[in-house]
């Protein structure tokens, strides 16, 4: 993996090779000689925010049929309301 930096206008003189960097490894970009961005290959930032994005993905994961789970009764949740 390849950490390159740059800095704010090498980055808007060369966005093409930004982006071509950004496929070896994280691309730094700074502001002020700050670092303030971070361009990442979208197949590197799935792998950062990891796993399935979606609710029925998860439930679909392997292994989740020995998760406990045991919600409460919908009639424990409620009570009457106060009208007084």
């Amino acid at each position: 993996m390849t950490i390159t930096t740059l800095s704010s206008r090498e980055f808007n003189q060369d966005a093409s090779g930004a982006k071509k960097a950004a496929n070896e490894g994280p691309v730094f970009i700074t502001d002020r000689g700050r670092p303030a961005h971070v361009l990442l290959s979208i197949a590197e930032y799935q792998k950062l925010i990891g796993g399935p994005a979606s609710i029925i993905d998860m439930l679909a994961m392997p292994g989740v049929e020995q998760i406990e789970f045991d919600p409460p009764r919908a009639g424990t949740l409620s009570r009457p309301a106060d009208l007084s």
